[in-house]
């Protein structure tokens, strides 16, 4: 019998702070973010998504961008690990871009920028009020001028498996999307299903291409959003084709950014394409980590760790969330309290 064959180690990427926040329509208190980045640090995380430098007008959630990632710098808690975890921070302009290279300059700016390139013209107008040509334009300006501040940079893809706004899209163009970010300096790729239309056959199908034509596991990180049941699904279906590295939220956070903060209606990015935000998320990170560590696979994290992080989350956000796992714990090993 032919078994199931994937790597055994593993690297997840937490953004909660960064994309779980996002689609929250309260702010999160920069304390909460901080507490949030410093627990995961400690449960072994190495990558994490911390914050966005869009102007704070478009996503007010996200007006602490620089007190925060200073507050993690300097963080007591976890200053022996710090220099071991990697920060990213998402940038969608040109004028991101400099913030990060401003806050590199003083000292506590991100290691690692996102910038993000569509395959669906209808979203990257939406999201960015650039075409998909200007927006390659403006990250090829922008690449050397990060990494000339010490700055990795994530290209990132999305509508890749489909599109809310632009519909059924071509895999092939993402695949040559990929080589274009790496042609354009970029360090490694974000291949992300944001609104959940990919299904494991394609999955499986699209980084089956694209590890031929770049076959460094290295350069790939996976993006799945849970929006009708099938992340995990989507997850082993990425590992089957040999994809690594994978990102994810605690207890599913995250999707579409908000449009209302507080009592205030915000531009955001129109009409929320899911009403509920318990069902616009990504894939949780306390079921990920738990399904690994079933299967065998390291992922350098303290599981038990993880989901304790996953209950409080709930109470930050002020309600159930999507984790499985944080309600049914880890698979019991033995039987115990029985004689």
């Amino acid at each position: 019998m032919k078994g199931l064959n994937y790597d055994k180690k593993v690297s997840i990427a937490d953004i909660t702070v960064r994309d779980g926040f996002q689609r929250e329509e309260k702010f999160i208190s920069t304390n909460a973010k901080l507490w949030v980045i410093e627990r995961l640090i400690l449960a072994g995380f190495k990558h994490m998504e911390v914050t966005n430098f869009a102007h704070p007008y478009w996503l007010p959630q996200f007006a602490d961008a620089e007190e925060l990632l200073r507050r993690v710098r300097t963080s007591k808690a976890v200053k022996h690990l710090i220099d071991s975890v990697e920060l990213t921070a998402i940038t969608i302009n040109k004028a991101a871009v400099t913030r990060a290279i401003e806050a590199k300059k003083a000292g506590f700016g991100p290691d690692r920028i996102l910038m993000l390139v569509s395959v669906s013209e209808a979203y990257q107008k939406k999201n960015s009020g650039m075409s998909i040509e200007a927006s390659w334009e403006m990250a090829e300006e922008c690449i050397p001028l990060a990494r000339d501040a010490g700055i990795k940079v994530c290209g990132a893809i999305n509508s890749i498996w489909g599109c809310p706004l632009g519909g059924p899209m071509d895999l092939q163009t993402a695949v040559d999307f990929s080589k274009r970010w790496i042609d354009s300096g970029a360090h490694d790729i974000e291949h992300a299903d944001h609104d959940g239309s990919a299904s494991p056959d394609r999955v499986f199908d699209y980084f089956c291409r694209v590890m031929e034509m770049l076959p460094d596991s290295s350069l790939h990180v996976a993006h799945f959003h849970s929006t009708r049941g099938w992340g995990l699904a989507n997850v082993l279906a990425a590992l089957q084709a040999g994809i690594t590295k994978f990102e994810a939220t605690m207890g599913g956070l995250g999707g579409q950014p908000a449009n209302f903060m507080g009592d205030t209606p915000l531009v955001g990015t129109g009409d929320y394409y899911h009403s509920d935000p318990n069902i616009s998320g990504l894939v949780s990170t306390e079921d990920m980590a738990v399904m690994m560590d079933e299967m065998g696979i390291d992922t350098g994290l303290d599981v038990d760790a993880v989901l304790k992080i996953g209950a409080i989350t709930e109470k930050i956000v002020g309600r159930k969330l999507r984790s499985e796992c944080v309600r049914s714990g880890r698979i019991p090993k033995e039987v115990s309290g029985r004689k």
